[in-house]
């Protein structure tokens, strides 16, 4: 949803309250792409504070599908964004070209919705999702999901740099 903020310069201090839909449907990162279970509209209020420059706010509830980071299994992760934000349409060519990494969804006159909502869930996502505390993960060798089942891998770990004096100790014991 684009948003147009030209009908705001009439005097300063208007105010008004936008509907957005949330249109994402999928957060791509990288190779790695997550569904939006969940998003509900939400009302963004913009003020116009003087000299071309706005004041945004809002907050809504995005719910997005992200794999467990031991187990793999889907977890939806809630992600509560609030907006309140400074947002400034009438920069020199300079001060642009720096802020253009900051406030990409500010294009000319007019607000991304989508994409600054797309970058409030960014910044918000955690490193590490579980999909609960003791998730116990998958066996390295097999595959199976330890939380439903046990496997009969050897779990044994040993140290990579005694793995020479292992093959010895193997050479010996089958003599």
């Amino acid at each position: 949803m684009l948003i147009n903020l030209s009908e705001l310069f009439t005097c300063e201090g208007k105010k008004k309250v936008y509907n957005a839909e949330i249109g994402l449907t999928e957060i791509s990162m990288g190779r790695e792409t997550y569904r939006i279970v969940s998003k509900s509209p939400f009302d963004l209020i913009i003020t116009n504070t003087g000299a071309r420059k706005y004041f945004l706010e809002g907050s809504t509830e995005v719910t997005v599908e992200i794999p467990c980071s031991r187990c793999l299994e889907p977890v939806a992760y809630v992600c509560e964004l609030t907006l309140d934000r400074e947002l400034e349409t009438d920069k020199p060519e300079a001060g642009q070209a720096e802020d253009l990494d900051e406030q990409p969804y500010l294009n000319g006159y007019n607000l991304d919705v989508d994409q600054l909502v797309l970058s409030e869930i960014l910044i918000g996502l955690p490193m590490k999702v579980l999909c609960r505390e003791d998730c116990k993960g998958i066996c390295n060798r097999c595959g199976t999901n330890l939380n439903y089942g046990t496997c009969t891998c050897d779990r044994t770990s040993l140290d990579p740099r005694m793995a020479v004096i292992q093959d010895i100790y193997k050479q010996f014991k089958e003599v």
